[in-house]
């Protein structure tokens, strides 16, 4: 995303989440909703939206924890909030909601800077596209996630889940999870290859902070180029991405980063990463 502004400074206040920035360039997103299992409102999706847009403008965060407070990671859209009010709405609203709600994920999916959701207890309908369109899913064994848009009669191609799950599990597990909207548990989970990494009950929040420092530390720029080439190479032949490839690569190499690692293995130190 681009890092020019107009007129608007950056929100001081968010209503729908919480925002922590840490001095190491981590950046944590916690739903707050934990009485109902963090259902998503429109306001919640709308600050999702707006503000990874800010957080990629400031270029001040290097990596993002997105969690979800209390006994789940998020059940997906507010029943009440969402689902009663949508059924007021006219096509026109429809589309705007559900464009809206496409942004989000466009927003984690563009954002320079890797996304890990760390995900307990459940992880439903847009909750779970949302863990989906992370960089890393970190679970621990209560996780369980849900596609369920079909169970409400509404297609299972919501939010960019029918481009992103094929990708990450393939066709089969991918058909079968938005098709039928059955509940997977962590170890199948792992199994299809849905997550990053399974580690001890209770123990997703820390191992992703951890991993985000892990990623913070490193080469910001490096890790930002890779997130858009996995991106935008998905669709690409062959020869477009490898040329992609070649313009990336040509650039970061004329940049500080790799001139400090080439000096750190010089001199026999660690390289000192400035992300440019």
């Amino acid at each position: 995303m681009s890092p020019f502004t107009g007129s608007a400074g950056s929100t001081p206040h968010w209503h729908h989440l919480r925002l922590a920035r840490g001095e190491d360039g981590v950046a944590t997103v916690t739903l707050p909703r934990p009485d109902k299992l963090n259902a998503l409102t429109f306001g919640a999706y709308a600050d999702l939206r707006d503000l990874l847009a800010e957080l990629s403008r400031e270029r001040s965060v290097r990596a993002l924890v997105l969690a979800g407070e209390g006994r789940g990671f998020c059940s997906g859209g507010d029943v009440d909030e969402i689902i009663g009010a949508t059924l007021a709405m006219d096509t026109a609203q429809l589309l705007d909601f559900n464009r809206m709600t496409g942004q989000v994920v466009r927003a984690v999916r563009e954002c320079p800077f890797p996304v890990i959701a760390a995900v307990h207890g459940v992880a439903a309908g847009a909750g779970a596209v949302l863990a989906l369109a992370a960089d890393f899913r970190i679970a621990d064994p209560t996780a369980r996630f849900a596609f369920l848009f079909t169970r409400v009669g509404l297609s299972g191609g919501d939010m960019g889940a029918a481009y992103l799950l094929p990708r990450i599990v393939g066709l089969g597990h991918a058909t079968r999870l938005l098709m039928l909207g059955e509940p997977v548990g962590a170890a199948e989970a792992e199994r299809v290859g849905l997550l990053s990494e399974l580690v001890d009950e209770g123990k997703a929040g820390a191992r992703a902070v951890e991993l985000a420092a892990r990623l913070a530390a490193g080469p910001a720029l490096a890790h930002a180029q890779t997130k858009a080439l996995l991106t935008a190479e998905l669709d690409m032949p062959l020869a477009a991405a490898v040329e992609m490839d070649a313009a990336t690569q040509a650039l970061l190499m004329n940049g500080e980063d790799y001139k400090e690692f080439h000096a750190a293995f010089t001199q026999k130190r660690s390289p000192n990463w400035r992300g440019r």
